[in-house]
């Protein structure tokens, strides 16, 4: 079988960038940071705190973050992005299983190598390869 590939970080979409960082930081303590127009108005959700690599030190706990709604597949529901150890492998494995990749792998300073996928059932889900330290 092999290794078990966590999930790592949740997405949800937003309307209102300031609305979903009001609403979840006062129902829920979350420390919300909208980022600017570089990186896709995306709202980053602190939901448990983190190490120097920005990783959850409680196990279990993962953060998350907001992208701005739209309607088209993908950016219409919440999804989970799962952490790999090998992104081109990880990307054959959805292909030869029949999931759709959307695009190319996208760098994220500091963060790791992303890319989106469809997976059989039409679900938007998110693969990365974290950074080397």
């Amino acid at each position: 079988m092999g290794k078990i590939n966590p999930v790592v970080h949740f997405e949800m979409p937003y309307k209102d960038p300031s609305r979903v960082s009001k609403f979840y930081s006062e129902s829920f303590g979350w420390q919300m940071n909208q980022l600017g127009s570089q990186m896709g108005n995306y709202v980053l959700a602190g939901t448990t705190e983190v190490d120097e690599n920005q990783m959850a030190k409680e196990p279990g706990a993962i953060n998350g973050g907001f992208f701005e709604y739209k309607d088209e597949d993908g950016y219409k529901m919440p999804s989970v992005v799962i952490s790999v150890d090998d992104l081109e492998e990880s990307i054959k494995k959805v292909k030869d299983s029949g999931g759709d990749v959307l695009g190319e792998p996208m760098d994220i300073p500091g963060i790791g190598t992303y890319i989106a996928f469809h997976d059989t059932e039409g679900n938007r889900v998110g693969m990365l390869q974290p950074a080397s330290e």
